[in-house]
């Protein structure tokens, strides 16, 4: 497959940059929009930098036009479920206009493929598990709300103009670049295994647990974590799919089994010889006891199957840039 421009939004984020990284090794130039309110710069490493809103719909036009872009990957969102609670026009402004702007970019430039990152927090609670994409759309919180809307925009842009997309919903991305060129970074920070190191680290003086009575094993919640380069591959399977000819999909990117939180937490203490300090507090509002995805969609129309995302495999490689060894 020769190599092509492909525009990448939030490139310079968590996933996007390992993206970015996988679309290189792959053979195709990745170009990155964005504003760097959240991402970084130095995570920008596999092509240019266009420092620029998403929401500003005539820069975009520009940038698309100028490098003749036919294929988009939206990563650009704010992505924390408490904050949205908090501030829901921040998310509805941010993640719902931001759609809103680059759907009329991508129209204006004629481009003709979308991969939009969703997210499992699109199906709310739901009643039974494993979670497969047919699961009713529910969300519990204004996050999963912008998300799902933003797959209703993409939709129905596509009914109307021809334009073809592949939806991917993650479950919980964890871990890090294995080869050490990027890692997790968020301020502030609330994904539970990098809280978890930055404990274990010392970083921190307590990792709080919240809820210890729900139906699973052992009470804590139970996550499917997906490790963020599987997630990259994901990106390029779809990418390789919809330049193939194939048509618009939705997909869970997930593994199909689950860890509890004190599943986690034993693992980071067993590899890391410590014991961390733990404080079991009340459940949070709306938090499901289960979220595991049904991956075989996924692995029927892209091939994909999450092959990097052992627990051991996603502290491994996290761990270090927490510094936190671990045996």
């Amino acid at each position: 497959m020769s190599a092509s421009v492909i525009l990448v939004t939030g490139g310079a984020g968590f996933i996007g940059s390992h993206v970015c990284k996988q679309l290189a090794r792959e053979g195709f130039q990745p170009l990155v929009i964005d504003d760097l309110s959240t991402g970084h710069e130095e995570a920008v490493r596999w092509g240019p930098l266009v420092q620029i809103d998403v929401r500003d719909t005539d820069r975009v036009t520009e940038v698309l036009q100028q490098f003749q872009i036919e294929t988009v990957m939206h990563f650009a969102a704010s992505a924390y479920v408490g904050e949205s609670v908090m501030q829901p026009l921040r998310y509805y402004d941010n993640n719902v206009g931001g759609m809103i702007s680059l759907m009329k970019a991508c129209q204006q430039a004629d481009v003709s493929r979308v991969i939009f990152s969703s997210s499992c927090a699109t199906y709310g609670a739901p009643s039974h598990q494993p979670i497969g994409e047919e699961t009713l759309q529910t969300p519990t919180n204004p996050y999963g709300r912008t998300k799902l809307a933003c797959e209703q925009i993409l939709r129905d842009v596509g009914r109307a103009n021809g334009m073809r997309h592949a939806i991917l919903r993650y479950f919980n991305a964890a871990g890090c670049d294995p080869e050490g060129e990027l890692c997790e970074r968020h301020d502030p920070e609330t994904h539970i295994i990098p809280l978890a190191l930055m404990t274990a680290a010392g970083q921190r003086q307590q990792f709080s647990v919240f809820g210890r009575d729900y139906a699973t094993p052992d009470g804590t919640c139970v996550r499917d974590y997906i490790h963020v380069t599987d997630l990259a591959v994901g990106h390029v399977a779809a990418l390789k799919h919809l330049l193939s000819g194939g048509e618009s999909l939705s997909v869970n990117l997930g593994t199909g089994h689950g860890h509890s939180v004190l599943e986690i937490i034993n693992k980071i203490e067993q590899m890391a010889t410590c014991k961390m300090p733990v404080v079991f507090e009340d459940r949070r509002a709306g938090d499901p006891p289960i979220l595991v995805a049904d991956p075989d969609r996924a692995r029927d129309l892209l091939g994909f199957q999450a092959r990097h995302s052992q627990l051991e495999t996603i502290l491994r490689d996290a761990a270090p840039s927490f510094g936190v060894h671990v045996s």
